[in-house]
């Protein structure tokens, strides 16, 4: 695997070179996955899938570590805003959880100067404090389903109410119906009536400016 700050460079690369300590912590966090799990080389090919529980930096950096991303299926994000992932072997079905500890931050001063502002100082500490000071590692088991694997969709349907297709098994069935998430549970967006904004290319304009 690359050295640490290469890899560092490519996460902060993707934040126009701001660095902060959920980079850093990410970087450290995937290269201490793919070490356990005996992959050398995680951007290559699809045998690593990532369970990503934040959706702050350290994702990013997590990503850019490993090479998953979620247009390959091979990065999953849970909402469970811990600063958290697991790390999926899907060739020798081993799986690695680690979650970055709380309390890493009370040791911060031991590793930096004092003058140093407090995410300054937390981003330099983590560079060098011990995995075991920064981590909490668990053996887990993740079961994957084939609808959730990287490849062609393995089914699309069509919801009942809004007709708007379904891949991969993402569908509800309520009252002898098949329908999206969205129309089942509720839409994260609220839909707008008014006239088309496809019908002119003056009234188009104005709506996306």
């Amino acid at each position: 695997m690359r050295s640490f700050d290469d890899l560092l460079a490519d996460a902060v690369a993707m934040h126009r070179g701001c660095v902060c300590p959920g980079q850093v912590l990410g970087v450290r966090m995937a290269m201490l996955g793919c070490q356990l799990l005996g992959i050398d080389e995680p951007t290559q090919g699809k045998r690593l899938i990532v369970y990503v529980e934040t959706d702050r930096c350290m994702a990013d950096a997590i990503a850019a570590v490993t090479g998953c991303r979620l247009g390959k299926r091979t990065l999953k994000h849970v909402d469970y805003g811990k600063c958290a992932c697991t790390f999926v072997d899907t060739l020798k079905e081993r799986a690695i959880r680690i979650l970055a500890r709380d309390d890493a931050r009370d040791h911060v001063r031991r590793y930096v100067p004092t003058e140093l502002s407090k995410s300054d100082a937390q981003r330099e500490a983590y560079k060098v404090m011990p995995d075991e000071e920064l981590f909490v590692v668990q053996e887990v088991l993740v079961d994957i389903p084939d609808h959730d694997r990287p490849g062609r969709p393995v089914s699309r349907v069509m919801c009942s109410v809004c007709g708007e297709g379904i891949n991969d098994r993402r569908e509800v069935e309520l009252n002898g119906l098949i329908l999206c998430r969205a129309c089942a549970n509720g839409r994260y967006y609220q839909e707008l009536k008014g006239e088309d904004p496809w019908a002119t290319e003056e009234s188009m304009h104005q709506r996306l400016t």
